[in-house]
């Protein structure tokens, strides 16, 4: 019996082989609805097949994390301790870290977790070289650090293995929402044309998906697998920065190699000489996307001097969880002063979102 890889090349080929016309439409979205099945069953027996494995379980900390990805013995060990001053094993040779070890790095008051993790190879997504395990640490992450050096710089086949395990690397959630009903059928709307994929396809990949009746509303030009990123409802979507080690050991036209090799910038770095660690800090920062938020005393001055560096996108919540555990079980409100207030001193709950330079006060219960 065929394995699912072939029977999901096997109608990959007929799709390639169909010729494409109003005639085929039909066809054509019932073998993509095949596909996707094909795919989730594959995806089910991969976590199920991962049930016995050894996990890596690392407690995050600080107010971000960046997970090291790149091959055995491309230098991340010795980046970690470049970047935070941790103690991590450093080798000359293939699989020195056996396990996921972090780091804190301060950098500008953010204190920026750094993971370092086993070398991952082809395959890593069906736990070849306990890759599986790797990128379950890396699915934690807020950022991922793609790492290669001058002489393995292939990140492309990192990206497949992050891509196969479900990590979607500097992309952004599909924008779609599907609200299901016990009757009428399915019901497409779109915001924009789509020209990638027919209402016909759509409707037999939900279908694919026992989806029989609902809404599915589509506000941007999707096709098949941003669908089935979004049906799936697994899929992380994570921002990336690509680093190439041991460009002190460069030799003729490797950076141009590199670059059209995988596609866009990278940061050439070397670890062993120090050189463009402070950049990568520098873009590791501004990567995460911090904000500082100025903290007021309810009676008092705000402290203008040492503002709390949280991630942008954060609430009243995320500040309440970084001062005190009991804060959100004592909150009653907050003040804002700032760009994310409607009007200075706005009385606003947890769910509030903060912007960059917002002055916040916290009032507790028993205050």
């Amino acid at each position: 019996m065929a394995t699912i890889d072939e029977q999901i090349q096997a109608i990959e080929e007929e799709i390639f082989n169909t010729q494409k016309n109003k005639a085929t439409e039909h066809h054509i979205g019932k073998l993509k609805a095949k596909i996707a099945k094909l795919k989730a069953q594959q995806e089910l027996q991969r976590i199920k097949g991962s049930g016995g494995g050894k996990g890596y379980y690392v407690k995050k900390s600080g107010d971000a994390t960046v997970a090291l990805v790149g091959y055995p013995s491309v230098g991340k060990s010795s980046l970690l301790n470049r970047l935070t001053g941790s103690d991590s094993e450093v080798g000359a040779y293939n699989f020195t870290t056996l396990e996921v070890i972090p780091g804190v790095m301060d950098y500008k008051g953010a204190k920026i977790q750094i993971l370092d993790m086993p070398g991952i190879i082809k395959g890593a997504s069906r736990g070849k070289g306990r890759g599986r395990e790797v990128i379950t640490a890396a699915r934690a992450a807020d950022i991922i650090l793609l790492m290669g050096d001058v002489y393995s710089y292939r990140l492309d086949v990192l990206e497949r293995e992050l891509y196969d395990a479900g990590i979607r690397l500097d992309k952004v959630p599909p924008d779609i929402t599907l609200s299901p009903s016990d009757k009428g059928g399915i019901i497409i709307r779109n915001t924009l044309p789509l020209t990638r994929m027919t209402e016909v396809e759509i409707a037999e990949i939900l279908r694919a998906y026992g989806i029989v009746n609902g809404i599915i509303t589509i506000r941007e030009d999707i096709d098949t697998d941003t669908l089935v990123d979004f049906l799936a409802g697994n899929r992380i979507y994570v921002p990336q920065v690509a680093v190439i080690n041991k460009i002190d050991l460069e030799y003729d036209n490797v950076r141009d190699d590199i670059r059209n090799t995988i596609g866009r910038d990278f940061i050439p770095i070397s670890v062993e000489e120090g050189v463009g660690v402070e950049e990568l800090k520098e873009l590791i920062y501004d990567t995460l996307g911090f904000i500082r938020v100025y903290l007021k005393p309810q009676r008092g001055k705000a402290d203008m001097e040492e503002p709390l560096v949280i991630l942008e996108g954060s609430n009243i919540r995320t500040v309440c969880d970084h001062l005190h555990r009991d804060f959100v079980r004592l909150f009653r409100y907050a003040k804002v002063w700032g760009k994310s207030a409607k009007f200075p001193g706005q009385s606003v709950g947890l769910d509030h979102i903060l912007a960059d330079e917002d002055v916040l006060t916290i009032v507790t219960r028993g205050k």
